[in-house]
């Protein structure tokens, strides 16, 4: 709960990595604009946002080719 008592979900799992095709967060899916207002949403807006992100998800071309860390570089 925030300060006035208000229930704030997210959907942000802290990967934060914009995908260049989409313009959308791989995380999470949601666009920079979504996740910079998500705290002033109401809470209707954010449930048809967040009933919006497995589609998004789904269609991400850097969150299915994305792979980090030494496997990632090795595979370049």
């Amino acid at each position: 709960m925030d300060e006035f008592g208000r229930d704030i979900e997210t959907p942000c799992v802290k990967v934060c990595v914009v995908d260049p095709e989409t313009q959308l967060c791989i995380g999470c899916a949601r666009t920079r604009a979504e996740i910079a207002g998500w705290l002033g949403m109401a809470a209707d807006e954010r449930h048809t946002i967040v009933l919006a992100l497995p589609e998004r998800l789904a269609t991400m071309t850097m969150r299915k080719s994305r792979r980090g860390g030494r496997a990632g570089r090795l595979s370049r």
